[in-house]
């Protein structure tokens, strides 16, 4: 197993004109992270030395030209391009927005060949980065083609885990994309996910209704009794601990939440509301179901705040926390299923 500082975390560098650039560069000025991890960042030195003045901020920056020259133990930053771009924050600009690609797109191939260990990714804005190179709304469904598996957004916190049947779907479409097909591969992804990045060994996972109050039997919608509750109980009856469909709106406040293991919503919304309003500022959104490892802070790209030296840098730095921990526990669970003496062992 690797020491902790060999850890290589790659960084996508996000929108220049956000917050991207100052809450990593905040990460990372305390020293004891580089004994967690060595950063290296996909973007340019240069800049992120104009940012760092600007913001009166001290974290060291270390400049390589190819991602075999990391040093262990520093800041890396590697350059991605060697042009000057024109910053100006807080605005929504196209030419910054296909920075934040160059970036993420070399930072994701450089997981793919294994040249980084896992990836954090910085907010980006999903309006500026569409191009005809570039046609995703999102980090996640580009990751999605490049990697092997299947990819779910789960934001996590602590014990605290919201996964969600749909994500960036219009909310008068949710019902026509839920089927039994994408029911039974989200719930497989979830409970693998709790098993080999968390290390629980029987999850129990809760449902969230798709209408209020379940459907109140039909009078409100049909979805909940006739497709949610016969796949649920389906697999259950596998040894599947999962429960529901729950009424959506009383689970969080009753504090019902504490008892799973992770919990399940049917659309953003219903899933993120409640788990920004439990967790803002610490939470984590990891992209679950992938053969490699990918964690971003819960927060975009906050322009009315960029330049001024003021952003919560809490969200990041638990994302790379969230992206080390889950390296360990993935490289724990393949070591003791590979054996089934050390399963035994762990068991007894």
């Amino acid at each position: 197993m690797k020491k902790a500082e060999n850890i290589i975390v790659g960084i996508s560098i996000g929108d220049l004109n956000g917050i991207g650039s100052e809450v990593i560069l905040k990460t990372f000025e305390d020293t004891r992270m580089l004994e967690l991890c060595t950063p290296v960042i996909f973007a340019n030195v240069k800049i992120l030395s104009f940012i760092k003045k600007h913001l009166n901020l001290t974290a060291q920056l270390h400049g390589i030209d190819k991602i075999d020259q990391i040093v262990i133990g520093k800041i890396n930053v590697l350059n991605i391009w060697r042009e000057g771009v024109d910053l100006n924050f807080g605005v929504n600009d196209v030419k910054v927005g296909e920075y934040a690609i160059k970036s993420f797109v070399a930072a994701t191939k450089a997981l793919k060949e294994n040249k980084i260990d896992v990836l954090v990714t910085a907010p980006i804005n999903k309006y500026n980065i569409q191009s005809d190179e570039f046609k995703f709304p999102g980090h996640t469904d580009y990751l999605n083609q490049e990697l092997e598996g299947n990819a779910l957004m789960f934001m996590i916190q602590d014990n605290l885990r919201v996964g969600l049947f749909t994500d960036h779907v219009p909310v008068n479409e949710v019902a026509n994309h839920l089927n039994e097909k994408l029911i039974l591969q989200k719930i497989e992804t979830i409970k693998k996910s709790l098993m080999q990045d968390f290390g629980i060994n029987k999850p129990k996972i809760a449902v969230l209704a798709l209408n209020p109050h379940a459907g109140d039997n039909g009078v409100i919608g049909k979805e909940d009794d006739e497709l949610l509750k016969p796949i649920i109980k389906k697999i259950f009856e596998k040894k599947t601990l999962v429960f529901g469909p729950y009424a959506a709106d009383g689970f969080f406040g009753s504090n019902q939440y504490q008892k799973y293991d992770a919990v399940i919503a049917t659309y953003h919304d219903q899933g993120l509301i409640p788990f920004k309003t439990l967790s803002f500022g610490n939470g984590v959104n990891y992209t679950a179901g992938l053969n490699k490892i990918r964690t971003s802070p819960d927060h975009g790209t906050a322009y009315e705040i960029a330049g001024k030296g003021i952003a919560d840098y809490n969200s990041f730095k638990e994302a790379v926390y969230a992206a080390i921990d889950i390296y360990n526990s993935r490289n724990e669970y393949e070591e003791i299923t590979s054996n089934p003496l050390k399963t035994k062992e762990k068991q007894l």
